[in-house]
């Protein structure tokens, strides 16, 4: 049997595509919104896929903030992807309207600031130093992103001399935005992995190996 991981059914992910492709790595793979069997999982994934306010709306429904929080507090492994990556943060802004995210790190989901939007298509990925995320993966290594939105400056501090911060990625697309964040059990990208082709499959296989 491979490592367990939960899909959170929150009704705002591509569900199904998420499942594949950690199935393709070699997870044992379930789809649910079951507060004991997200808890019980080796690893939880949160996909997300449109608005922040919604997606937001549709985690708290099933008490995924609850699951996310009590997870972090063990040290249990979560992922998230895209807008599942973005409700991570403090905030959100659509259309001037503000919503509070889950808070695991400072930080706004604002506009992307670019010549076209939505950025949607290829792009490469400035891995951090040292990324256990992506490791293996080549330098001009594209993945793919679907987003009107990004993390656009990031305001936590990433390294002291006493502790290892987080390892913070970046995307340009008409300005540099975070494309992926590693921080102990909490992982996240704003590009889609289960998407991305082999480049990605490593990625989730490089996650698989931390459960």
């Amino acid at each position: 049997m491979g490592k367990s991981v939960v899909v959170l059914d929150y009704g705002f992910g591509n569900v199904r595509s998420a499942e594949r492709a950690l199935a393709h790595v070699g997870a044992d793979v379930e789809i649910t919104a079951d507060f004991d069997r997200a808890m019980q999982a080796d690893g939880l994934l949160v996909p997300g896929v449109g608005a922040f306010a919604a997606c937001m709306a549709g985690l708290t429904a099933v008490r995924g903030d609850w699951i996310v929080g009590r997870r972090l507090a063990g040290g249990r492994p979560v992922m998230g992807i895209c807008v599942g990556m973005q409700i991570l943060f403090a905030r959100g802004i659509e259309h001037g309207v503000q919503t509070d995210g889950l808070d695991e790190w400072p930080g706004t989901v604002e506009p992307l600031q670019a010549p076209v939007v939505p950025h949607m298509g290829w792009n490469t990925v400035k891995a951090a130093e040292g990324s256990a995320l992506f490791a293996g993966t080549a330098e001009d290594a594209r993945f793919y992103f679907v987003h009107s939105y990004a993390v656009r400056s990031w305001d936590l501090e990433t390294q002291s001399d006493r502790i290892a911060g987080p390892k913070v990625s970046w995307t340009t697309h008409g300005e540099p935005f975070v494309a992926a964040v590693e921080n102990g059990p909490l992982w996240a990208t704003q590009f889609h992995p289960e998407k991305s082709g082999e480049a990605g499959a490593l990625l989730l296989a490089n996650w698989l190996g931390t459960l």
